[in-house]
């Protein structure tokens, strides 16, 4: 038996539009040559003509959120409660189990941009592709910011997962699910819309809440979600563990057993 391991995971780096403005990532590059005066002051007496081809280290600063990059939110970062009133937990709090499990993927890349998914549609897709969801699985969600990635348009590309879709996959046992969109719901500029007709505060971040209602996790910015399979693999998708907050970044993959 063949294993393929596809990564799903985005890069973290500069020049790239994966977050609104200002919340981008900042990584400053220190070379083998910048790092010199750093290594010396360990070594008092050490010139850089006595290194190894005068070089140092590589390393690099970064400034990041804990939502840059492919991340796993925790219930925390939806509300300070879930389960109906008990503390969220937070992202060193996670179950580790919930993070690699069978995954099913939704191909949901017909959607147009800001069309915010229906239980109905998770119905239909789970229908199409002749699935049946069980408990812990990990349910990803193909949309049109996939192929959006790296454009200027990436933030407010592919559909949003709505509070009823999201009920719907909480309601079987899902615990943690996933998109290749820069939120799990729709982008904030289709939803600021439709807020400026409705006044409807219940709309926004509607799937995320869903949180309040069943504890679980999701993960953002996933990428190459249409080379998988609509079921058949196993996500991994262990977060950083970082103690009381809201996400931790995640090397996500799916490994397909052939």
């Amino acid at each position: 038996m063949a294993r393929q391991i596809v990564d799903i995971s985005i890069f973290l780096e500069n020049d790239v539009i994966s977050d609104p403005l200002g919340m981008q990532p900042k990584i400053e590059y220190i070379d083998h040559q910048a790092s010199v005066p750093g290594m010396t002051t360990f070594f008092p007496g050490l010139e850089k003509a006595d290194l190894p081809d005068g070089e140092g280290w590589a390393v690099e600063r970064i400034e990041l959120s804990t939502h840059n990059g492919t991340h796993l939110d925790a219930p925390y970062h939806f509300a300070s409660t879930m389960d109906g009133g008990q503390r969220a937990i937070t992202i060193d709090e996670v179950p580790l189990e919930w993070c690699f499990q069978p995954g099913v993927k939704f191909d949901f890349r017909h959607f147009e941009n800001g069309y915010v998914i229906t239980a109905d549609d998770v119905e239909a897709e789970l229908s199409r592709i002749g699935h049946n969801l069980s408990p812990l699985e990990i349910v990803v969600v193909n949309t049109a910011a996939g192929a959006a990635f790296g454009g200027d348009n990436y933030v407010d590309s592919g559909c949003g997962m709505g509070l009823d879709a999201t009920m719907y996959l909480l309601e079987r046992g899902v615990r943690l699910t996933g998109t290749d969109a820069w939120s799990w719901d729709a982008p904030f500029s289709f939803t600021a819309e439709r807020y400026q007709e409705s006044q409807n505060a219940a709309i926004i971040w509607e799937g995320h809440r869903a949180g309040r209602n069943i504890g679980y996790c999701h993960l953002e910015k996933l990428h190459n979600l249409e080379n998988l399979p609509d079921s058949g693999f196993t996500v991994a998708c262990f977060p950083m563990k970082i103690r009381g907050a809201s996400a931790g970044w995640t090397r996500a993959v799916a490994i397909i057993e052939e």
